[in-house]
């Protein structure tokens, strides 16, 4: 777990802001850290709030606009005035939008930049997946999910994932906001209600920066629209990124071609597992939300922070963030929230891995190496994960990824694809944290035929000749030829 899970902030091993950066240091002697939450170092000549010992160090306001020229004062005040007017909810995802906008425009560290996609990578990407479609035919019983193919540029994929981000991020923020306005006694915050708007327009505005700032940073990386291992994307569209695509394959010695046709087989696993386990998308997102509301506030430090809130120095918001004041409770409960989530996001991925790989061995020579070059990213901690981590205070182990890989083998050797893949009918029929530390034994454990007891549920609602079918297979059935359900 992160020691600051939810400050927020950029992955540290990635650049701010690649050469725009290089030159706002030359300007100001100094780059645009925690201190200057808000991103108004971006603007031409703008020097920070003014750290100590700076320019404007007594006046913060004077430091951000004293050396702009004429043509830029109104832009500053433009963000200024977005930033202190906002009242929506616990996020500005407006401004999450245009600084993810704007951090995809300044490229990549290796110099990449962003560019729109042209009719030949378009078409290469929808042929790509209707070919990994076919081959998947063959490796898993759930049919195709994918209604359509589209291939994306970066800043068309922080377009069409934002909803879903907020989605996931909501939560956490709703939080923060609430604890803001509760700190002060109940007979305070009537005479207070200004300071506690306006630290709320100031909380949204700092978790839109931060927001956009990694998801801007992620859009660099992401190869479709499943990365992470939710639905980030609208459902049914399997969506690649060329230019991300060509940097992953840059030094691995494969031919593009296959290097496409892998990630395509991958992002179309993916979309039929969302499409057909109805359930799923919920189940996920439920986790992300449980797991939210088990965290505390540090409400003594938030006290301490609102009584000595100056509203010309907003970054005290994003110190206290960085500073441990949101934790998770160290109860069971959210113990299980936790488990719950990671062991999910696991059976995903391995569920995946495992597909994709039967799918692509006996045809890709490089099947081997691709898995391996996956598998090695995202237990590097890559950037997908970290930007999860940053987002939601929580990562994917490498270790659940691969035993959950190995878990689901062991079920196509031991029941075949049908018996495989009926375990998504519900989310009780899947395997546990447990499970995954003695695959074998929920391999081989004898399975129960709910046949009876649905038949008594559907005879008790009314519905006496209405019969439910089988979730799992009869222990006198062969396990190798799997179950029918799905």
């Amino acid at each position: 777990m992160s020691d600051t899970p939810f400050g927020f902030g950029l992955p540290p091993e990635e650049p701010d802001d690649g050469d725009e950066g290089k030159k706002k240091d030359q300007q100001s002697g100094g780059g645009q850290g925690p201190a200057n939450p808000f991103g108004f170092g971006g603007l031409p000549g703008a020097g920070g709030f003014g750290g100590a010992g700076g320019p404007g160090a007594d006046n913060p306001f004077a430091a951000m606009f004293g050396s702009l020229n004429p043509n830029d004062l109104g832009a500053a005040f433009q963000q200024l005035g977005q930033m202190l007017s906002y009242e929506g909810g616990p996020v500005n995802w407006d401004m999450a939008k245009q600084i993810a906008r704007q951090t995809v425009s300044q490229g990549t560290a290796d110099g990449t930049k962003d560019a729109s996609v042209g009719p030949a990578e378009r078409t290469a990407v929808e042929e790509a997946v209707r070919l990994a479609d076919l081959w998947l035919d063959d490796a898993t019983s759930l049919p195709s999910g994918a209604g359509s193919a589209v291939a994306w540029s970066r800043a068309e994929w922080v377009e069409a994932t934002l909803p879903a981000w907020k989605e996931l991020v909501d939560p956490v923020a709703e939080r923060v906001g609430t604890a803001m306005g509760d700190v002060l006694p109940e007979e305070m915050q009537a005479m207070a209600g200004p300071l506690i708007g306006m630290m709320r327009s100031m909380g949204g505005a700092m978790f839109g920066t931060q927001i956009g700032q990694a998801v801007g940073v992620l859009a660099g990386e992401v190869v479709g629209s499943s990365d992470i291992g939710l639905p980030l994307g609208p459902a049914g569209k399997a969506a690649l990124l060329p230019v991300n695509i060509e940097a992953f394959g840059k030094d691995l010695g494969v031919p593009k071609e296959e290097v496409r046709l892998y990630l395509a087989l991958r992002e179309a696993a993916h979309q039929r597992l969302f499409a057909h386990v109805p359930w799923l998308r919920s189940h996920l997102f439920g986790a992300v939300d449980g797991y939210a509301r088990g965290i505390k506030v540090d409400t003594a430090k938030l006290e301490d922070v609102v009584g000595q809130f100056d509203p010309q120095n907003p970054e005290q918001l994003q110190d206290a963030l960085q500073q441990g004041m949101f934790q998770p409770e160290d109860t069971p409960e959210q113990k299980a929230a936790l488990a719950r989530l990671e062991t999910a996001l696991a059976l995903v991925e391995g569920w995946v891995d495992a597909v994709v790989h039967a799918a692509a061995k006996p045809r890709l020579t490089s099947a081997d190496a691709l898995r391996e070059t996956l598998r090695r990213r995202r237990a590097s901690g890559g950037p997908a994960e970290q930007t999860f981590a940053t987002l939601i205070g929580l990562e994917l182990r490498p270790r659940r990824l691969r035993d959950a890989s190995r878990l689901w083998a062991s079920l196509t050797d031991a029941r075949g694809v049908d018996g495989r893949d009926g375990l998504w009918a519900h989310p009780d029929m899947l395997p546990t944290a447990s499970d995954l530390d003695d695959p074998d034994g929920f391999v081989h454990r004898e399975q129960l035929d709910f046949s009876e007891l649905d038949k008594m549920l559907g005879e008790a609602a009314g519905g006496g000749s209405t019969e439910k079918p089988n979730l799992k297979k009869d222990d006198s059935q062969d396990s190798e030829k799997g179950d029918d359900t799905e």
